[in-house]
């Protein structure tokens, strides 16, 4: 791949709803997960190339630039998981630019769920495609697959400054006030690690928690 060619595939959308989407980032948010947001949407947009899907490239970059927002203490909740706080503010964002239900249902579904193993991958392509996004730039998943060239233009253009650790720091912050809420995820490995004493509730013991008394067996009744 030539140069001239690395540089026509990192396209950031040009559309007024993309640069305020941009702008919102901007503001708001750290340098790393400015950063990490657009290494998002480059990693997963190319992939998406590659995989010769039919994604919509505006959303996807809205579900990006939101996805993290969530963590930020302007978009945070007391009492949700991280992730649908992102995906509430991206639907106030896009609610107001007149952007269809079916659209913005799917920008919701893509943050909401970026997090969530196993499942996005089977759902619209621009939620598969954020989650695989997240996947490279965060765990390496897809690594050896993406081209090296564009790869590392990407992160010299956004680099990866301090990220693994700062990621993880930034990351845990942004739920660290509100731990009950990662039940269930992956982030509650986080909480466990950072946190003294938490332990996440255990299913096994939720089940035999439960109000509901065993229905007795009627033949060993009688």
């Amino acid at each position: 791949m030539t140069a001239e060619n690395l540089a026509r595939s990192i396209v950031i959308p040009d559309s007024l709803l993309a640069k305020e989407a941009t702008d919102i980032l901007r503001e708001h948010s750290t340098a790393l997960l400015f950063n990490h947001s657009m290494r998002v949407y480059l990693f997963a947009a190319e992939q998406g190339r590659q995989r010769k899907l039919r994604f919509d490239s505006e959303l996807l970059y809205v579900a990006a630039a939101f996805h993290d927002l969530g963590l930020i203490r302007k978009f945070s909740s007391p009492d949700e998981r991280f992730e649908v706080d992102g995906a509430n503010a991206a639907r106030q964002f896009l609610g107001a630019h007149n952007i269809s239900e079916d659209q913005v249902q799917t920008v919701w579904e893509a943050i909401a769920l970026h997090t969530t193993p196993g499942i996005p991958k089977y759902m619209r392509p621009e939620v598969a495609l954020l989650n695989s996004g997240v996947l490279l730039d965060v765990l390496g998943m897809g690594f050896d697959q993406f081209p090296a060239g564009l790869r590392d233009e990407i992160v010299a253009k956004y680099p990866r400054t301090d990220f693994k650790e700062g990621f993880v720091r930034e990351y845990f912050a942004g739920f660290a006030h509100k731990p009950a809420t990662t039940y269930g995820t992956v982030n509650a490995a986080f909480c466990e690690r950072f946190i003294r004493g938490f332990k996440s509730p255990n299913a096994c013991d939720l089940i035999a928690a439960s109000p509901f008394p065993d229905t007795a067996d009627a033949c060993r009744t009688k």
